[in-house]
């Protein structure tokens, strides 16, 4: 069952975008109290105790046939099972502050939780069988070793299991645990209020203000934004302190070797390939931001740029706004123009009720495609305001959209990509439609706004999210040893913000509590990379594609058509590319390099 996670910030508010798409979510289900919910429901409640009932205890004694049933029925617990809690939750993300709303999905999450409890013995027994056992299922069924990686994934888990009565524990207690500080999160967010010019924000349109043209207006944003979070800061520390310390137990009793272990193995990326992509990016935090804001800060004007200014648009930039016609077609004329068939996948997303786009009251802040269940279709959640930005956005999630169309075919069980590989589509669908927009440029003028832009972007993607690594290793670190203040986050946020940022910025009284409304260090510890490893992986796809490659469009698909079967050293090796090669990295970084090569050739 895929948990949407939110893409970094899509911006929020706006007119005259012309139609937008709401989502239709009767491919799931009607309504709440809809025949085929209950239906579902009543049918998980019998087929969870009957499948433990079949199975439990008698795993190792089971044929490769036997075997193969007892997948395909585990499958299709999970497909209903991900149906009913991604219906529950997309309606949440559309208005998380209807209590109705709210609570439909606490109490679906909580029965889910307690009608799939009888479930946990089948991680715990398959982990028990030893070896031969196992291989000897492959072997003898060849529709049964395609759920090679399944087993793989499982048993890499194996030196990290605990007792199944404390398995059983921790699958019981996770909705008054971890969930329920995410939910804590999320809640406080959407209700946090800013006031700007006597209006009243919520948090999307306030820090969507950081990027507006008039410097006055941007420095009122980042300051009501800190006396904001300012307030709410107790709360927000005590969210951290508390999932923080709760991972630490989970860990210390799992005998995980560090907080970021669990995240590497659900990633299936080896610690060092991790390590190779973070030292690499640090290594080039001078050659890329620290120049590019140099650069910057001379467009602007300013001896010294403040944190307000980190987002501004350049001087040169037209504000004109991308009605929604313009957008789609522009994204889907990018996507032909690499293969038909990657438009044709998308085209339905805009009139199906796929895509929800509009900016409203309560609805989630940000952008993700959620792929659902393996037999429905993704849905993506924008919060589209025209700006070209947001073009990106849409070209963004459409990307994870195909991606998750394609990769569905793997049934279940197979088709959910480690989230270091699930950034690839996304980012490579961004790269198609900026090189496009790119290759319409009028003039030099538009050129530079357009390089600049996509530096911005890139900056933020990898430097941004791997300084976003950083902090959380160091707060996770720092919290080993005890309780933290709030002041102890604060420190700890801005010892990576000027590392990463450079000698261009000043950082304002306040701009310290940022760390505290960013949902990825709570949703999901260490996700951050991957938006970097796939922003890195994609540089050096496209730099293969650039190449020339005849075949690339073929094995591209082949790619993605593979969803979580293959590892990554698999997936990338009919390009000659990989990850676990320290200049594989470089390769990537090269290319925004070369953008801001050519950006300083400009001054000229």
């Amino acid at each position: 069952m895929s948990h949407p996670v939110f893409d970094a910030s899509a911006p929020s508010g706006g007119k005259n975008l012309g139609d937008l798409p709401e989502w239709d979510l009767s491919d799931l289900y009607a309504s709440e109290d809809a025949p085929e919910l209950k239906r579902d429901l009543e049918w998980l409640a019998k087929e969870c105790p009957a499948f433990a009932a079949d199975y439990e205890g008698k795993l190792a004694g089971l044929t490769a046939a036997e075997v193969l049933t007892l997948i395909h029925r585990y499958e299709k617990i999970d497909m209903i099972a991900g149906r009913i809690m991604s219906f529950a939750g997309l309606r949440y993300y559309q208005i998380t502050t209807d209590p109705g709303r709210a609570q439909f999905m606490g109490n679906m999450q909580q029965q889910i939780t307690d009608i799939m409890a009888p479930l946990v013995f089948f991680t715990l027994e398959i982990n028990r069988i030893d070896e031969a056992t196992v291989d000897g299922w492959f072997e003898a069924n060849a529709e049964l070793a395609r759920y090679k990686p399944i087993f793989e994934r499982m048993r890499a888990m194996k030196p990290y299991q605990l007792s199944d009565e404390l398995e059983k524990f921790l699958h019981d207690q996770s909705t008054v645990g971890a969930a329920a500080w995410n939910r804590l999160f999320d809640e406080t967010v959407a209700a946090l209020e800013f006031e700007v010019d006597g209006e009243t924000l919520n948090m999307e349109s306030v820090a969507n203000l950081l990027s507006d043209k008039t410097r006055e207006i941007r420095e009122k944003a980042a300051r009501e934004i800190a006396r904001v979070l300012g307030d709410n800061l107790r709360i927000f520390s005590r969210v951290h302190n508390t999932l923080a310390k709760e991972k630490a137990i989970e860990d210390k009793w799992r005998k995980m070797p560090t907080p970021q272990t669990g995240r590497h193995l659900s990633n299936h990326v080896e610690p060092e390939v991790v390590e190779a992509l973070r030292n690499a990016v640090v290594a080039a935090y001078p050659r890329l931001s620290h120049r590019y804001y140099e650069l910057k800060r001379g467009w602007l004007g300013l001896d010294k740029m403040q944190v307000w200014d980190r987002n501004a648009p350049l001087p040169m930039e037209s504000d004109k706004t991308v009605g929604w016609d313009e957008a789609k077609s522009t994204v889907l004329d990018a996507y032909a123009g690499f293969a038909p068939e990657m438009a044709e996948i998308a085209e339905p997303f805009f009139t199906k009720g796929w895509i929800d786009a509009a900016v409203k009251p309560g609805k989630a802040p940000g952008a993700f495609a959620h792929p659902t269940v393996s037999d429905v279709h993704p849905y993506v959640m924008l919060n589209y305001m025209g700006k070209p930005r947001d073009v990106m956005t849409l070209a963004h999630e459409l990307g994870h959209g195909v991606h998750q169309v394609l990769a569905a075919k793997q049934g279940e069980l197979l088709s959910s990509t480690p989230l270091t590989l699930a950034e690839t589509a996304s980012v490579f669908g961004e790269m198609l439609t900026f090189r496009k927009l790119l290759a319409g440029a009028k003039n030099d003028a538009e050129r530079k706004v357009m390089l600049a832009g996509k530096v911005e972007d890139m900056i933020n993607t990898v430097v941004r999210q791997i300084a976003f690594y950083d902090f959380e290793c160091k707060l996770h670190a720092a919290r080993a040893e005890g309780e933290l203040t709030p002041d102890q986050i604060n420190e700890i946020w801005m010892s990576v913000q000027g590392e990463s940022l450079g000698p261009a910025f000043e950082f304002m009284d306040g701009y310290e509590t940022f760390w505290a409304y960013i949902p990825h260090f709570v949703h999901s510890p260490f996700y951050v990379y991957a938006y970097a490893f796939g922003d890195g992986l994609v540089n050096a796809l496209y730099a293969a594609y650039e190449e020339g490659d005849d075949d690339f469009q073929t094995k591209y698909f082949d790619m993605l058509k593979a969803g979580g079967s293959k590892h990554h050293k698999e997936l990338l090796a009919p390009f000659g590319l990989d990850a676990s090669d320290p200049a594989f990295w470089d390769k990537g970084l090269s290319m925004i390099e070369g953008f801001i090569d050519e950006l300083e050739a400009m001054e000229g």
